[in-house]
């Protein structure tokens, strides 16, 4: 894979073949998100998209932030038009046909741009330093990245008022309790146990890890009624799988499956 100007992609992570980190990297200013770092990620995550080796993605920052925000310096002066023709919400945009999973490993700082990036994930491991929020009103804005849509599907409409009213942060316990982030772990072992995580995940059988992704997103965007059917017949996909057929025979066999991704 080429290397990239704002990011550190790493194939075979922790000597896992199916797992891959990518770690922004511009922590002079708290990996900001820039349209080139948006750019980069998102090329990044489509060249994992298409290696076969490749069946989970970690995204994570650094010890002091996964990404405080948008780069304020590039969007102080901006029109609306120079906003429209900046390509980056469209970059973010892409990130929801990404099939593989993705978690966000967060530790520090995840506010404005870099809180709606982490919400992009499939789900939030947060180190117990971590720090959450929408805090564009304090700046004369409001969220434009998905944080007053996924923030409220997350957290609820009370609870989601407040904070994009308010720009207040929220730490990792809180974020944890109000349903954005699904576990907590210490800051020095975040790494580890979001690899671990991971390791579990990547052991799944793929074709039904995308299964399962797509039908519990799709609940997101569907009536209960329209949900229930694209679930059962995802449930039917996975029947035509070879994964399928082994998992269940492994399970009568009392052994360990091995799943090949077909």
């Amino acid at each position: 894979m080429k290397s990239f100007e704002n990011i550190l992609v790493t194939k075979n992570y922790k000597d896992h073949a199916h797992i891959a980190l990518i770690q922004l990297n511009r922590p002079k200013v708290l990996n900001a998100l820039s349209t080139d770092l948006l750019k980069d990620i998102v090329e990044a995550m489509f060249a994992l998209e298409d290696d076969k080796e490749v069946r989970v993605i970690i995204l994570t920052g650094n010890d002091r932030a996964f990404a405080a925000g948008a780069d304020i310096g590039h969007m102080a002066e901006a029109s609306p038009i120079d906003q429209i023709n900046d390509n980056r919400f469209r970059t973010l945009k892409q990130l929801s046909l990404f099939t593989k999973p993705m978690i966000a490993a967060v530790n520090g700082f995840a506010l404005g741009g870099g809180c709606e990036l982490a919400m992009s994930c499939d789900f939030i491991i947060a180190g117990d330093s971590a720090r959450f929020g929408q805090p564009e009103i304090k700046i004369g804005t409001i969220p434009g990245a998905g944080g007053t849509q996924r923030l409220t599907r997350a957290i609820g409409k009370s609870k989601a008022m407040l904070a994009v009213l308010t720009g207040e942060m929220m730490d990792a316990y809180e974020a944890e309790k109000s349903g954005l982030v699904a576990k907590v772990v210490p800051a020095e072992t975040l790494m580890q146990e979001t690899f671990e995580i991971a390791k579990i995940i990547a052991n799944r059988a793929p074709v039904a890890v995308k299964l399962a992704k797509e039908a519990v997103n799709m609940a997101f965007e569907s009536s209960l009624k329209d949900g229930m059917d694209y679930e059962r017949r995802n449930f039917y996909l996975t029947f035509a799988s070879k994964d399928q057929k082994e998992g269940m025979k492994a399970f009568m066999e009392k052994r360990e499956p091995k799943y090949e991704g077909n």
